[in-house]
């Protein structure tokens, strides 16, 4: 069975901590063990796993992917949105994370978090389960 995740974003750019959502989703199977895929739909969007412990990790990487991937520069795409597909590329569409009992296995500081590119908008997360 595919979920889906409705994510409002409040701003251009920002990293939305979801691992709280995935959880929910895991713990309402029971106890398993298996994978979940977690997919953003977006060309703007995408998503990644890092710390979530100190919130200035998610300010330090939007400043360095702001500084590399200039607004400014003289891009081609119409949309002018051109800044936010490239970030989406470098952070990528899909993550994996094990499941262990009906948890996720991620590390002591590690969360999923889903990457704004061109908001606010409102975005759509894609959860499926394999058990194994």
């Amino acid at each position: 069975m595919l979920h889906s995740l409705e994510i409002r974003t409040a701003q251009q750019t920002e990293f939305i901590d979801i691992t709280g959502k995935i959880q929910d989703l895991v713990s309402r199977h029971g106890p398993m063990d298996g994978v979940v895929f977690i997919y953003v739909p977006h060309t703007t969007a995408g998503i990644t796993i890092n710390e979530n412990a100190d919130p200035s990790v998610r300010q330090d990487i939007l400043m360095v992917l702001n500084t590399l991937i200039r607004s400014d520069a003289p891009y081609r795409h119409g949309e002018g949105n051109s800044p936010a597909h490239i970030k989406a590329s470098l952070t990528g569409s899909t993550a994996t994370v094990l499941i262990d009992s009906g948890r996720l296995v991620l590390g002591t500081w590690q969360g999923i978090f889903f990457c704004e590119y061109d908001g606010p908008r409102r975005r759509q997360v894609k959860v499926k389960f394999l058990s194994g």
